[in-house]
């Protein structure tokens, strides 16, 4: 579905020098859709901790496995994916429509990298969308009209926030925990909460996860926080969550028997999932 991008051809509204949070991603999934100056963000971090990507990769498998838990068990049938990315395998329309061809998905992303890319998420799918706002200023989003006729307010939405709020930098003047409460007070009753962040786990991984922060922060990139599992609760504000509740990531439903044991990043980023009553 996305395109190879060389760092031969680039548009010109996408500047290579600078690195992006969905490029160096990307990156860290060994994707083609990035540029030396994110590959050096991966290679940074991988100098202190190597099994960094995990992080990545985990998050990427928490939002398929959430995506069809609430494709396939909770009725929900609208979706916004907020900081969705760049395409790859398995996107949040692929897996719920899966499940059920009529969802309708509203994807929100304001790097250019992503909008350039999701042209094709347009042409692909008429019940999928693209839209170009900054995810962490909520009242300005779902004002936006695009959001507000692709979606019915009037119904359950799931809000998807993966990987995300940890790059927010505004926390002095206003905390993830405020962003995550105007988008949870817009939601309708019977809405869903999925988050995924990257996490402090307050034991003998918290060397690691310290590690990895100032590896993200002291790069290019400049954001990336790690945040312990209280701090994380606070960001679904009271909804109630689904069972297994906030863990791991990988330990979120997952698809079988986990046989190996977990290396420290793939303890350092949780997520969870929660109802609106």
């Amino acid at each position: 579905m996305s395109s190879a991008t060389s760092d031969d051809s680039t548009p010109a509204y996408i500047d290579p020098t600078r690195p992006s949070i969905a490029r160096v991603y990307d990156a860290f999934l060994g994707g083609t859709d990035n540029y030396e100056v994110d590959r050096e963000v991966v290679r940074s971090v991988q100098e202190a901790v190597p099994e960094v990507q995990d992080l990545a990769v985990e998050n990427r498998a928490f939002l398929i496995r959430t995506c069809r838990f609430l494709a396939g068990q909770t009725g929900i049938t609208q979706y916004l994916d907020c900081g969705s990315g760049l395409p790859t395998a398995e996107n949040t329309h692929q897996v719920v429509q899966r499940v059920n061809p009529d969802s309708r998905i509203a994807y929100v992303d304001n790097d250019p990298a992503v909008l350039a890319h999701g042209r094709a998420l347009l042409e692909e799918n008429e019940n999928t969308a693209l839209v170009s706002e900054d995810i962490f200023e909520p009242e300005k989003l779902l004002q936006n009209d695009l959001v507000r006729s692709k979606l019915d307010w009037n119904e359950p939405i799931a809000l998807l926030h993966m990987g995300t709020l940890h790059h927010y930098k505004g926390e002095v003047t206003r905390s993830r925990k405020d962003i995550m409460r105007a988008y949870i007070d817009a939601l309708p009753s019977g809405s869903y909460v999925a988050i995924s962040h990257f996490l402090d786990p307050e034991d003998e991984h918290s060397q690691v996860a310290r590690k990895m922060e100032h590896k993200f922060l002291h790069s290019r990139m400049g954001s990336g926080t790690f945040s312990t599992r209280t701090e994380l609760q606070e960001l679904f504000n009271g909804l109630e969550m689904v069972p297994p509740y906030l863990v791991p990531c990988g330990d979120w439903r997952p698809d079988g028997p986990q046989l190996k044991e977990k290396n420290a990043a793939q303890r350092c980023i949780a997520g969870g999932v929660a109802r609106k009553s």
